[in-house]
């Protein structure tokens, strides 16, 4: 955790309220976004007990199983969950703008919002436990047939859990972490998951309170011994499971009239606070004005819904319950450039996070107090101004490193860190770069607190800097020491290009036959891929260094 979080933390303590973290909302919230609150049985997590969702916080649905341990209650379940969810996720596929001429984007997409991460995490478990049932129509001979609209519903609900994985998405919230990305409370990162503890400390005035207030939320008891403000799910309270609800099951079990009634308001019960603190968070997050990058995100978003749109038109299966070794590696590199993405882009939006930043000398503010024209020593030269700072900050700087500002256009322009002794006497370039620059000034040095950076782009194509690219004297100017949009990384082969090691198919030209079971490998020979004995003798090796990736001979270490 940064160390401005710990800061925070401990301000909110001592003043018994929660401490603002940014200044803006990083995260899009959609005009009418819909709230889902599942519930799910203790000791089964993927048994479904009841769900309360909708976009009118005043008219909210309430689906509910009196006995999850009923398959056909539990399929019924699930199809008044896709009828409820569906209209809501397939609401924006028709309406498009054209972005080129062979590509269009849905101009919206849906969002759910969950109380706390548990409840996203179960969002993801429910759609692989849905995507793949079979349907009365698919298949005729299945035992247990599924309704028509439950698998199409696993598959979105899948869709969401992953793109609820990528930093920065908005398609699936969790309250609880958006809450705490942008403020701080005196309490711990597990004890901010009870979404009644964190509003407690938010709703805290001047006067403080927040600590007893978010305890209260916790453990206060009724009369009965039950929680006054119940859990965010979807796990629930022990003693409601024990003293209410576990009866309650039993009477309908026996098959009393009224029973499934009565279930059905205790599990309304129990989520209709959670609902309103829902709406509550909506509310306090609507207050804070959207971070200006925050769209271009968000419009990532609307892609990977397009996409989606797009592959479940086009028949393609559902999602694998496993991925590939090369589509594993390209979500872990598409999430690791958005997350480098994220942080730039809420530090570039909000002065709070630029502050973590310079502190963990990341960025730097800084007056320019001197500058001088160069140019570089190419075929064509450029324009390389040099700028002399002051700073107060301590960057963690090096000289060749590279450095940024944002324009007036918003692009990025880049610069590069010179030595205090580098390039002061006039006409010196460095040997063998044609786009280095060449001094024109008196000598000098930086002194404390002063630094010395060359523009190496932004400035346009003409042999003069175009007008506001170089920064005058006394600007101040915050210069960050990462990239405003990071790239990704290398580009991977296709799966039918991968070694046997990462899923791909194995290097040798010719199958060779299974051993038998029991059955060891000769004198020279080797384990292959598969189980393939190869080696020494072995039939079917046309290329002696066909099987130079295969793994290390068997020996007796590896048998028990």
């Amino acid at each position: 955790m940064p160390l401005m979080h710990n800061l925070a933390r401990m301000e909110a303590m001592a003043a018994g309220r929660a401490q603002p973290l940014t200044t803006v909302r990083h995260r899009h919230l959609s005009q009418h976004p819909l709230v889902l609150v599942p519930l799910t049985t203790a000791g089964e997590v993927g048994a479904p007990l009841g769900a309360m969702l909708g976009t009118d916080r005043d008219r909210p649905l309430l689906l509910t199983v009196p006995q999850p341990k009923d398959r056909d209650l539990r399929f019924a379940f699930l199809s008044d969950l896709a009828e409820a969810l569906l209209p809501h996720l397939e609401s924006a596929l028709e309406e498009t703008e054209q972005v080129r001429e062979d590509a269009e984007v849905c101009t919206d997409a849906p969002q759910l919002l969950v109380p706390n991460a548990p409840g996203a995490e179960f969002v993801r478990l429910l759609g692989r436990s849905m995507r793949f049932r079979r349907t009365a129509e698919e298949d005729p001979q299945t035992p247990y047939p599924s309704p028509a609209r439950v698998p199409l519903l696993g598959r979105w609900l899948t869709h969401y859990g992953e793109r609820a994985r990528v930093p920065g998405s908005s398609l699936l919230l969790s309250m609880t972490e958006v809450l705490t990305r942008h403020w701080a409370t005196g309490q711990s990162s597990l004890e901010d998951q009870h979404l009644g503890a964190l509003l407690a400390w938010l709703r805290a005035g001047p006067e403080g309170g927040g600590e007893a207030a978010a305890l209260e939320a916790e453990t206060a008891r009724d009369e009965h011994g039950q929680l006054r403000t119940p859990p965010s799910g979807p796990s629930t309270d022990p003693a409601f499971d024990n003293r209410v609800l576990a009866p309650a099951v039993e009477r309908y079990d026996a098959g009393l009239p009224g029973s499934a009634e009565q279930v059905h308001q205790l599990l309304g019960g129990q989520l209709r606070p959670v609902w309103d603190a829902m709406w509550e968070s909506v509310d306090l997050l609507r207050r804070l004005p959207e971070g200006e990058r925050v769209a271009s995100r968000w419009e990532s978003d609307r892609w990977s819904y397009t996409a989606h749109r797009d592959r479940l038109r086009a028949g393609e299966p559902p999602q694998p319950r496993r991925d590939d070794a090369v589509t594993a590696a390209r979500k872990l590199s598409v999430r690791e450039r958005d997350q480098a993405r994220l942080r730039a882009q809420e530090a570039l939006d909000d002065p709070l996070v630029m502050a973590e930043r310079r502190l963990a000398g990341e960025a730097f503010v800084a007056e320019v107090t001197d500058s001088w024209m160069t140019y570089s020593q190419g075929r064509r030269p450029m324009p390389r101004p040099v700028l002399a700072l002051s700073t107060e900050d301590v960057p963690q700087w090096a000289p060749g490193a590279r450095a940024y500002r944002v324009l007036p256009s918003g692009a990025a322009q880049p610069a590069e860190f010179l030595a205090p002794e580098d390039g002061l006497a006039e006409g010196t370039a460095a040997a063998g770069e044609d786009d280095s620059a060449a001094e024109s000034t008196a000598e000098g040095t930086a002194g404390p607190g002063e630094l010395r950076l060359r523009l190496t782009g932004g400035m346009g194509r003409a042999k003069e800097p175009a007008p506001g690219s170089v920064p005058e004297v006394g600007d101040r100017v915050c210069w960050t020491l990462f990239e405003h949009a990071p790239r990704g990384g290398p580009s991977l082969p296709e799966p039918e290009d991968t070694p046997w090691t990462h899923g791909g198919p194995p290097q040798s030209g010719t199958p060779l036959p299974e051993p038998r079971t029991g059955e060891r490998s000769g004198a020279g020979g080797s384990l292959g891929a598969g189980g393939h004995t190869v080696g020494a003798g072995s039939p079917g090796v046309t290329d002696p260094l066909a099987h130079s990736t295969l793994p290390d001979p068997v020996t007796a270490e590896d048998l028990l």
